[in-house]
């Protein structure tokens, strides 16, 4: 735990880092401590049709302290980076010091380095990434890139990968160029209290395993039931790690023991890609480590 006493209360506090890390918990302590509203930096938490799912804070730590951006998007409906970085811009001007919290790293970098002013892309291209990325695969979107963009994008993370390439096809300039032209940010790193939770492997991994199953006790199963009848695996919110898999028991395709051993599996792989993201894009933030690992 960072010593509370060295935190100033006069800046922003940022806290990053992999699923099932303890951030939300170190978010309330601080926010308990000094004051503060906790916002939410994670893509998924902030959908309402998934809450247990989704790890998104419970009622009675709602309760506790003041919590922004989560469970305010419908289902369906679709959100970005700019979307948070416009519902982020009145938290900071105005209001008690906002302590960001979570694992959408793009978010973080988008927030302190600045995000480019990409226009809004033709309706065509969106359902075009998406067959090609169901027939090929993530290579057939790999193969159609250019290559600044390649040399830069994570080429493991599908999602990054078909935006780049819905980008690249609905503008006809690659993503790196975009963001080459990005304005100055909202929150220079430098006006912040950044925090990198960094935890060991096999703790983590232990806490994944754990927490899911938790999860389907808090009823999980039963949050995947209330979705069933207007699932749509193309919504954003339908990446929800776990969602998939749940579904698929729901409809007969898996049993319930595969299906939780699969999002277990799917959750350590996300908690493997964050860190190799964060800690590559994250060099200069502070580390903190869990008392417990």
């Amino acid at each position: 735990m960072p010593d509370l006493t060295q935190l100033t209360s006069d800046r922003p506090v940022l806290i990053a880092g992999p699923t099932a890390s303890g951030k939300s918990a170190l978010a309330l302590r601080i926010a308990e401590a000094q004051g503060g509203v906790i916002v939410n930096a994670d893509a998924i938490q902030v959908f309402a049709n998934w809450r247990v799912l989704t790890a998104r804070p419970s009622a009675q730590d709602e309760a506790r302290v003041p919590h922004l951006l989560y469970g305010h998007v419908a289902g369906d409906a679709p959100y970005s980076v700019g979307h948070w970085l416009r519902e982020v811009a009145p938290v900071l001007r105005s209001g008690p010091r906002p302590i960001i919290v979570g694992g959408t790293g793009l978010y973080f970098t988008a927030l302190t380095e600045g995000l480019a002013e990409i226009p809004t892309l033709p309706d065509h291209v969106r359902p075009e990434a998406t067959a090609r990325l169901r027939a090929g695969g993530i290579g057939a979107l790999l193969a159609d890139l250019d290559e600044a963009t390649l040399a830069r994008i994570d080429r493991q993370n599908p999602m990054r990968v078909q935006r780049a390439w819905e980008v690249w096809h609905g503008t006809g300039r690659g993503l790196a160029e975009w963001q080459d032209a990005t304005p100055p940010p909202l929150l220079p790193l430098s006006d912040t209290i950044p925090i990198l939770v960094d935890a060991p492997k096999d703790w983590l991994n232990a806490r994944i395993a754990g927490r899911f199953a938790a999860m389907l006790a808090e009823g999980a199963l039963e949050e995947a039931r209330a979705n069933l009848t207007s699932w749509n695996p193309d919504h954003l919110s339908s990446k929800a790690i776990g969602a998939p898999e749940l579904i698929a028991h729901l409809q007969g395709r898996m049993t319930l023991a595969a299906a939780q051993e699969a999002a277990t599996i799917a959750t350590r792989q996300f908690a493997k890609r964050q860190r190799t993201w964060f800690r590559a894009r994250m060099r200069d933030w502070p580390v903190y480590r869990p008392e417990s690992a």
